[in-house]
């Protein structure tokens, strides 16, 4: 048994000898503070010092190892000057160079008339061989100290090179002995490695390089069963006993009854599911995704209305006002023939409003409430809140969605709606501690949006076809990648495009950006809706969250440099109504094969999740638009393009464990991975 305890990998760098404050300052920078950092701090590449080169064939400007025989060391009178070891072998000679090192030490590695190894870069001088400050010098009997691949890592300035290498093969070395927590039997069946050994690979071989690699792919599982079990714990903490609730389905029924439009098989399906969850004595927690115009908001409130059968008050959050209070003026179109009783409130409520609605929310006059993240402040009382409908919270992270889903108490079922399509392996790692549900169609009603494209330089041919669509009532999206114009980058500006539409069209143009304050984004969207102005020019800040009915046509400017899925969205802005929609990419002349393959998917496909999966086969794992924020970029190893086998292997591991295991045996891996602290798991 080994006598580093499980705790050694958990204790701060400077624990380790050598590290002291100063050294710890810059590791700290490369996010090393622990000593398990450096163990998950894998090389990016190697050094091969394995073979050893003959003088006569040196390679100038390359790391080369040497056996060389020492014949005379040269220590000059004056400090500044380099101390030099003139060495030969049977093709030639070399020398090598010292600044600044004391005499004893280089008398001691240096022995005159024995052969030693050498390792470092060769440099010319004089028109001669010469290596500086070698990397490596080892006498014969210890070779194997030099000969081999040495691992390169990733470091910030203000730490050596080979100092931190020393550390890092210190700890490798020195693994506490543990019983690997996926037992012998598992890590067989699967062809996996056990824990230290795959760590040791890791550092010493080119497997940190080689994502398929059984060392690799060892890692990558662990990092995945540790998120997967954090979130099978958040979904047991959460789901806990309630009363059911008891409700005919009467009020929802009359509503469907009245729609102008039949729901889609999808739609009734995830109704079912959620009434399913509703009157089951289980909390619910379920992610409600659907692509963009898909009728997930008809479906919450349908749920809502069965939630108020049931004599429990409902809240509805939106992300932002305007959003809200499109739900707002849905749910009271929705519920006029019922005495269901709907409020809005937002943080720009009046005071005197605002009082009045919280003493009725509190006395349960209000049956519903709508409004933005106000909702949950902590001065405001429910006499019997029993359904919590958050929607386009895709930013909610584990921790936040625990601490969401408490806030209700335990009669409190909750939802979480979501317009962005997340291909099955990140919907896993996301959102793994919910029940999910998918609107995987859209309604009938719904014309295909025909998405054209058109080189930047023929923009004038667009001129007619926007005064046609403005004379039609239609409004327009005019999306830019910049607020202003860029010295850098070749992209379109939202003002300079500004001034020119509105030189064309002087009356029926506003423009919004990020910058904007809430207010000045919220009066030039609510022109928008009322059809105050015809033409919007923006940023993506349009891309989710807000229905524009009116709104069939978009023309979005360098669409080659947006994400297959960031455009999806952004196109899903138009086309809500009954009329056609038409969606125009502009581009520059020259586009890359990877930018012909995304407008081409584009204009095939208007299903978000096929072009969800594809834009992360192009734009690769962690870099599309909507999910960084999720916290997928968590995964450092695991990744989904080439690691699914051991998504889904995780997600049935769990399955199988779940009912009966222990957080407590697989504490040291949640630690590894920085999981603890979040579902709580105690000391070893």
């Amino acid at each position: 048994m080994s006598l580093i305890k499980k705790d050694y990998l958990f204790r701060d760098v400077t624990f380790l000898k050598g590290v002291g404050s100063n050294l710890s300052k810059y590791l700290k920078k490369k996010k090393i503070e622990k000593i398990k950092d450096i163990i998950l701090n894998l090389p990016y590449s190697e050094t091969d010092r394995s073979k050893v080169q003959k003088l006569k064939d040196l390679e100038i400007g390359k790391n080369q190892t040497i056996k060389v025989l020492v014949k005379k060391l040269n220590f000059p009178r004056f400090k500044n000057l380099p101390n030099k070891i003139q060495c030969e072998d049977d093709t030639g000679k070399v020398e090598i160079v010292y600044f600044n090192s004391r005499e004893g030490y280089l008398r001691k590695i240096f022995p005159i008339n024995e052969w030693v190894i050498v390792s470092g870069k060769v440099t010319f001088f004089k028109k001669k061989p010469q290596i500086t400050n070698p990397d490596y010098v080892a006498p014969l009997e210890k070779q194997d100290y030099v000969l081999k691949n040495i691992p390169k890592y990733s470091l910030t300035k203000g730490i050596n090179e080979k100092k931190y290498r020393t550390i890092s093969e210190h700890v490798t070395q020195n693994l506490p002995k543990i019983e690997d927590w996926l037992g012998k039997e598992f890590i067989s069946k699967h062809n996996l490695l056990n824990w230290n050994e795959s760590i040791n690979k890791l550092h010493n071989s080119k497997d940190s390089k080689d994502k398929k690699s059984k060392s690799f792919r060892r890692l990558a599982f662990d990092e995945i069963f540790a998120n997967f079990l954090t979130l099978s714990h958040n979904r047991e903490r959460i789901k806990k006993d309630k009363k059911f609730k008891k409700f005919s389905g009467n009020i929802s029924n009359k509503i469907i009854k009245n729609l102008n439009f039949e729901l889609t098989i999808s739609q009734k399906k995830v109704l079912k599911e959620i009434n399913r969850d509703l009157e089951s004595n289980k909390r619910m927690f379920r992610i409600l995704q659907g692509d963009v115009g898909c009728g997930k908001t008809i479906v919450s409130l349908l749920s809502i209305a069965n939630v108020i059968e049931s004599k429990h008050q409902c809240a509805f959050m939106g992300p932002t006002e305007v959003l809200s209070s499109q739900h707002y003026d849905l749910a009271k179109k929705l519920f006029k023939t019922s005495n269901i009783v709907v409020e809005f409130l937002t943080g720009k409520t009046d005071i005197k409003k605002r009082k009045v609605i919280l003493e009725k929310l509190k006395k349960g006059q209000i049956d519903l409430i709508i409004g933005t993240h106000a909702l949950f402040q902590k001065k405001i009382e429910f006499k019997n809140l029993g359904f919590v409908v958050i929607d386009e919270q895709h930013k909610f992270g584990v921790k936040q969605r625990s601490e969401l889903a408490l806030k209700g108490g335990n009669e409190c079922d909750v939802l979480l709606m979501s317009a962005t399509p997340i291909p099955r392996t990140m919907m896993m790692s996301l959102y793994g501690d919910m029940d999910k549900s998918i609107i995987s169609e859209k309604p009938s009603i719904r014309k295909k949006i025909i998405t054209l494209s058109k080189p930047e330089k023929k923009i004038d041919e667009l001129w007619p076809f926007i005064r046609k669509q403005i004379d039609e009532k239609n409004q327009i999206f005019w999306v830019c990648p910049l607020i202003d114009d860029s010295s850098f980058l070749d992209y379109s500006s939202v003002k300079k495009k500004f001034k020119k539409i509105f030189e064309k069209f002087p009356s029926n143009v506003g423009f919004i950006h990020g910058s904007l304050t809430s207010d000045e984004k919220g009066k030039i969207l609510q022109k928008f809706l009322k059809k105050e102005i015809y033409i919007l020019v923006s940023t993506t800040v349009i891309e989710v969250g807000i229905d524009f009915p009116n709104a069939n046509l978009i023309i979005i400017e360098n669409a080659n440099k947006f994400g297959l899925a960031q455009l999806h969205q952004l196109r899903g802005r138009i086309g809500r109504g009954n009329k056609q929609g038409t969606c125009i990419l502009l581009f520059k002349d020259s586009l890359s094969k990877n930018a012909i393959k995304r407008i081409k998917i584009l204009k095939e496909s208007d299903d978000g999740f096929f072009i969800a999966e594809e834009d992360l086969k192009l734009r690769g794992f962690g870099d599309i638009t909507g999910f960084q924020q999720s916290g997928i970029k968590n995964y450092r190893f695991a990744d989904p393009l080439i690691h699914d086998d051991l998504f889904k292997l995780a997600e049935q591991y769990i399955k199988q464990i779940e009912e009966t295991s222990n957080l407590q045996k697989y504490s040291f891996l949640l630690k590894l991975f920085d999981k603890a602290d979040i579902i709580n798991v105690g000391d070893f």
